[in-house]
């Protein structure tokens, strides 16, 4: 499939702008930062246990200092992103990043679990504001499509590094002074993504609704909120279900909430002027792929890392440290092989990179069935390496799509869009794999994943072209 711009104007390209020194210095910056914001996604997981020990944490809140983040971060990835394209996208970016690097300093300083559960609901609310914008300027970087796919490409493959490096990271962090210190990593970085993207247009794509004419994009108020209440309710309730239970009311409660929100949305949104997502954005099949497929990824690896996780330090009995080094084979793949599958992607387009990784999704799935309690390290390893696979060969193949198949007005709305369905795969992982009782299940759980979107994003894929 080729890989065409369905929404750019029918007029020559302008020029790639890729050699120019300020250009490389900004997309630098916008690494940086997203680099930042992943980090912060499994950083915190390994320090649990010196976490509870020095602040005391109970058993009810301790899941909650990690998933606070997931929760707000999911919920305002959407709303973000319309603002983002409203305010313009190095204005939103610049403002989430330095609140961010303060936030970082508030949590390491936090005196007990609940003022850390606050700090981290907190930096989830920043690092929404930056991931939709960081595309967004992007986007004005490379106006021409495929050098913007190019970019976005090295753009997931370098800041997704972050995940990786995350749990060895913070055992590293942990063992040498604490858990305090997994958040003085974020302020030097924020500092230097701050400084680079400086210069950048305000605008970021440059092409907002209304900016042409010197008019900003109107909001549906209506429709950002009754979207974040949703997203909100419906991930606190799955990582609720997950890590508490799914007879507990507050879990039952947060997803009745979703499903009402949703259907309120849903109706708002048919008599708005300026939908939160456009109807022109929904109607094409690469994006609705692309989101899908989003969740699948998603609630592959971070279910993998969370029942592997607890497997490690609970049926292994291994120290933080220990679980951290146990990640590091996967770290090898994550951090070198995007760059490789982003040409791959370029070439041979986002959509069969996608069917192959759901394969390989389906194949870790049937590794991990036959996990037990004594069954050798090697055997989760191998798990662990085959999804990261997999990871490198979606995640970067389906955010450059998105940057191209998006219209670029709709950029950072688009990218919220992606986002959003990322982080509520996330959630979705936590709740499913977290619930179930072994790896055997957990096994059953992913595969059944991978083969339900293989087979849809086939079906869509065919439609498309009908």
């Amino acid at each position: 499939m080729a890989l065409i711009d369905e929404a750019a104007p029918k007029t020559a390209a302008p020029a790639p702008r890729t050699s120019t020194p300020r250009n490389r210095a900004a997309f630098t910056g916008i690494v940086a930062g997203n680099f930042m914001v992943l980090i912060d996604a499994t950083i915190l997981n390994v320090a649990l246990p010196d976490l509870k020990a020095h602040l005391h944490a109970s058993a009810a809140a301790l899941p909650w200092t990690v998933d606070a983040y997931t929760v707000v971060f999911a919920g305002l990835m959407l709303a973000s992103g319309a603002v983002a394209d409203r305010f313009g996208a190095r204005r939103v970016y610049q403002s989430a990043v330095a609140l961010f690097g303060v936030l970082s300093l508030l949590c390491a300083l936090a005196p007990n679990a609940g003022g850390l559960i606050a700090g981290r609901a907190l930096l989830g609310a920043a690092a929404a504001g930056m991931v939709p914008a960081s595309l967004a300027l992007l986007a004005g970087l490379y106006p021409d499509a495929k050098e913007r796919m190019k970019a976005v490409g090295a753009w997931a493959a370098l800041s997704g590094i972050g995940l990786a490096v995350g749990p060895v990271l913070g055992g590293a962090l942990v063992a040498a002074g604490g858990w305090r210190l997994v958040f003085v990593v974020n302020p030097p970085l924020a500092l230097v993504s701050w400084f680079l993207v400086r210069g950048l247009s305000s605008q970021g794509s440059g092409h907002g609704a209304g900016q042409g004419s010197g008019q900003r994009k109107k909001f549906d108020l209506p429709g950002l909120v009754l979207f974040t209440v949703a997203l909100c309710a419906l991930t606190y309730g799955l990582v609720d279900a997950g890590t508490e239970g799914w007879s507990r009311p507050a879990a039952l409660i947060a997803l009745a909430v979703a499903v009402l929100a949703a259907v309120a949305v849903t109706l708002v949104e048919r008599g708005a002027q300026t939908p939160v997502l456009p109807p022109e954005l929904l109607r094409l099949g690469r994006v609705r792929t692309n989101l899908l497929t989003a969740v699948t990824a998603n609630y592959i690896f971070y279910g993998l890392l969370y029942t592997v996780t607890l497997w490690l330090e609970e049926t292994r009995h291994l120290s933080a440290a220990m679980t951290g080094v146990a990640f590091l084979p996967m770290m090898i793949p994550l951090c070198f092989l995007p760059f490789f599958t982003s040409r791959l992607a370029h070439r041979f387009g986002a959509r069969p990179m996608v069917m192959v990784a759901m394969v390989l999704d389906a194949a870790v799935g049937a590794v991990l069935f036959t996990v037990g309690a004594h069954t050798s390290l090697a055997v989760v390893v191998a798990a662990q390496i085959l999804m990261a696979i997999a990871t490198t060969m979606t995640i970067p193949s389906i955010t450059a799509d998105m940057a191209v198949a998006t219209p670029r007005p709709l950029a950072a709305t688009g990218q919220g869009a992606l986002n959003a369905a990322r982080q509520t795969g996330s959630a979705l992982g936590v709740a499913v794999l977290g619930t179930l009782s072994g790896m055997h299940a957990a096994g059953i759980a992913m595969s059944a994943g991978a083969l339900i979107t293989l087979v849809l994003a086939g079906l869509t894929r065919r439609s498309t072209q009908a």
